[in-house]
C-alpha cells in the first residue's frame, strides 16, 4: 500500500510539472503557477463553477491594455508608460472640455424663451406643455418682463427751460394709430435734439375726416407728468411767439427735407442747427420720419415708454372699454374667454389692395370704376391688374375675406360656440360677404351690439374715440386675430407682447393659405394639418427684434428684459 501511495504521489507531481502555466510566466496575470490560492483552493475550478465570472473575465481580456492596466488587470511589471500617458492626457482633455463647457451649458439651461428667424421661418424652443387654443405656453411669456417704464427716483438729465435748444411742433397725421406712432416719434426726436415739444396737433385726415384734439382722446396731464424727466412738453406755443399762424403755413418755419426712417445723427446735423437759429420750427410731414436700428437703444426704449406708459386714453374711454370686455366674457352667463377679430375688408381697403375677390360681374365692374377714380395712376387702363392681383395673392399681400377667416379658425380648432368681438368698419359686400363667417361662428358681436345706443352716442362725436374702444377691447381679449397689416394690428400685437400674460396674437400666413385655398385636390385633413403646423409659432411669441423691424409690433429686444 505504501508503494502504491508513493507511486500516486509521484504521478501527481509529474502532472503538475507538465502544466502549461509556469510560475514566472508574466503573460498569465490572474493565475498563479500552481493554480492554487493561499488557502489551498483551486481557483480555476472555482472560476469554472461561477457562471457569471467566466463571461466577465472573457470581456475584460478584450479591453485595451491601458485600461486593463489602469484597472489593475495587467501585471505591473509590464511596461505600459506610453499607454498610461495617452490615457491620462485623454482623460485630462475630457475634464477640461467639460469644465469649459459648463458656463455655456448653464446659460442654455437658463436661457429665456426666444424664437429666432431663419429667412421667413420662425424657430421656437420646444415646450412640454400641451397646446392651448387660448393661451401661449407659460414658459414663453414668463421669461421676459417690461422694462421701459419710468424709473422712480431717477436723476433727470433734462436741461432747464432757459437752456432748451428750441421748440418743435408736429402734425400727427392719419388715423388714431398712425397718430399714436407719430407722437411717440416726436417725443424721441425732442429728446435727441434736447428740444422742447409742443403738444402735437392731431391733423384732420381726408379719410377719417375727424376734428379730434389731443385732449379729446388722451390724458394730457398724465402724458406730460410721466415724461417730465425725459422731455419737456408744453401744452401750447409760447406766448412770446406772436405769429402763431406762421408756424402752420410759413415755409421758413418748416423743416420739410427729413427722409423716411432718418437716423439720430441726421436730426443732430441737419435739423438741430435750424431749430437753434429759429427757436421754433414745425416738422412736416412727420410720418415714419425716425428709424429704428440707427438710433441709440435708450431712444427706442423711450418710444416704448411713451407708447405703453405715457399715452393713456381718457378715463371715460378706458371705463367703457372695460365694460365691453366684461360683457364679452359673460355673454353665456358663465365667464368665458373671447376672441377679437380685426377684419380689414372695408371698401377702401379692398380697392387699395388691387387684389381680385369673389363677386358678381356687376360688383367687379363697380370696383374697377372705383379704383380708376381713386387711384388713376395705378389703375392706368386696367389691363395689367389681373396678373398683378395673382402675384399679390401668392405673396400674401391681399386681405383675407370673411369666409377665408372662418375656414382658418375652424381648422385651428376653434368651436362654433366661440365668442368673437369684431373690430371693423363697414364690410365690403355687407351681409352676403359676412354670411360664411357668421354661419360658422354665429356668436359674432360688435361694439354697437354690446353697448346701448346712449352709451355709443356719447363717443360718436369723435371717430377716434370709437377706434380707441375697439383698440382697448382687442387689447384685453384672450386671442387676437389680424387679417391684414396696418398700424392697428401692429400696435395691438406689440402691446400684447409687452404685457405678456400668455396672450395669443394670431397672424395668419396669407401666402401659404392662398396656395391651400387654390389647391382643388387638398382634403380637409391635409388643410387642417397645414394650418396647425404653419401657425404653431405665429401666435405673438417672444421674438428677437431684428434690424429694420419696427418696435411697434415687436418691442422685445429694446424694451423688455429677462425676467
Amino acid at each position: 500500500m505504501a508503494e502504491l501511495r508513493h507511486s500516486a504521489s509521484m504521478g501527481n507531481r509529474a502532472s503538475a510539472g507538465s502544466s502549461p502555466v509556469k510560475r514566472d510566466d508574466p503573460s498569465a496575470p490572474f493565475v498563479s503557477a500552481s493554480g492554487v490560492d493561499g488557502g489551498g483552493r483551486d481557483r480555476d475550478r472555482d472560476r469554472d463553477k461561477d457562471p457569471h465570472r467566466a463571461p466577465f473575465a472573457s470581456s475584460v481580456l478584450h479591453l485595451p491594455p491601458p485600461i486593463r492596466s489602469l484597472l489593475a488587470l495587467e501585471d505591473p511589471r509590464v511596461s505600459t508608460s506610453t499607454a498610461y500617458r495617452i490615457l491620462v492626457a485623454f482623460l485630462a482633455f475630457l475634464v477640461l472640455a467639460g469644465f469649459l463647457s459648463l458656463p455655456s451649458l448653464w446659460s442654455r439651461l437658463n436661457a429665456p424663451y426666444l424664437c429666432r428667424k431663419e429667412g421667413i421661418v420662425l424657430h421656437c424652443p420646444r415646450v412640454k406643455e400641451p397646446q392651448s387654443l387660448w393661451e401661449n405656453p407659460y414658459s414663453a411669456t414668463t421669461s421676459w418682463k417690461p422694462c421701459a417704464e419710468r424709473r422712480e427716483g431717477g436723476i433727470s438729465d433734462l436741461p432747464s427751460e432757459n437752456e432748451t435748444n428750441g421748440y418743435i411742433f408736429i402734425h400727427a397725421e392719419g388715423g388714431l394709430n398712425q397718430q399714436r406712432i407719430a407722437i411717440c416719434n416726436a417725443v424721441a426726436v425732442a429728446k435727441i435734439m434736447g428740444a422742447t415739444l409742443i403738444l402735437p396737433v392731431l391733423k384732420q385726415d381726408q379719410i377719417w375726416k375727424d376734428q379730434t384734439k389731443f385732449e379729446d382722446i388722451f390724458d394730457v396731464d398724465h402724458f406730460i407728468e410721466y415724461l417730465k424727466d425725459d422731455v419737456r412738453i408744453v401744452r401750447d406755443i409760447p406766448e412770446w411767439f406772436v405769429d402763431k399762424a406762421e408756424l402752420f403755413t410759413s415755409i421758413r418755419r418748416t423743416v420739410k427735407n427729413i427722409p423716411k426712417y432718418a437716423s439720430a445723427d441726421f436730426y443732430i446735423d441737419n435739423v438741430l442747427p435750424r431749430i437753434k437759429e429759429k427757436k421754433i420750427m414745425a416738422l412736416k410731414p412727420f410720418v415714419d420720419r425716425l428709424g429704428y436700428d440707427n438710433v441709440p437703444p435708450e431712444i427706442n426704449r423711450l418710444r416704448c415708454r411713451v407708447n405703453y406708459h405715457a399715452l393713456k386714453f381718457l378715463p371715460e374711454i378706458e371705463e367703457m372699454a372695460e365694460k365691453l370686455a366684461a360683457r364679452m366674457r359673460n355673454r353665456t352667463g358663465n365667464v368665458n374667454p373671447y376672441m377679437a377679430l380685426h377684419l380689414r375688408f372695408e371698401k377702401g381697403m379692398v380697392g387699395l389692395s388691387f387684389c381680385d375677390f369673389v363677386g358678381t360681374r356687376e360688383e367687379k365692374a363697380m370696383m374697377a370704376a372705383y379704383r380708376q377714380k381713386e387711384w388713376p395712376r395705378r389703375y392706368k387702363n386696367g389691363s395689367h391688374l389681373w396678373q398683378l392681383a395673382l402675384q399679390k395673392r401668392k405673396e400674401g399681400r391681399c386681405p383675407l375675406e370673411p369666409g377665408e377667416v372662418a375656414v382658418i379658425l375652424r381648422a385651428m380648432g376653434y368651436p362654433k360656440e366661440t365668442q368673437i368681438y369684431v373690430a371693423s368698419g363697414q364690410v365690403y359686400g355687407g351681409k352676403n360677404r359676412m354670411a360664411p363667417l357668421r354661419n360658422m361662428f354665429p356668436n359674432l358681436v360688435t361694439k354697437e351690439e354690446l353697448a346701448s345706443k346712449e352709451e355709443i352716442d356719447h363717443f360718436r362725436k369723435h371717430v377716434t374715440s370709437l377706434a380707441a374702444l375697439d383698440f382697448l377691447v382687442c387689447l384685453k381679449s384672450d386671442v387676437f386675430v389680424m387679417t391684414h397689416g396696418g398700424n392697428f394690428a401692429k400696435l395691438i400685437i406689440g402691446a400684447r407682447r409687452y404685457m405678456g400674460h400668455r396672450l395669443k396674437s394670431i397672424k395668419p400666413d396669407k401666402g401659404l393659405m392662398s396656395k391651400s385655398f387654390g389647391d382643388p385636390y387638398m382634403g380637409w385633413a391635409s388643410f387642417v394639418e397645414d394650418v396647425v403646423i404653419t401657425h404653431h409659432t405665429r401666435t405673438g411669441l417672444p421674438e428677437e427684434t431684428f434690424p429694420n423691424y419696427d418696435i411697434w409690433e415687436n418691442p422685445l429686444t429694446p424694451c423688455m428684459c429677462r425676467a
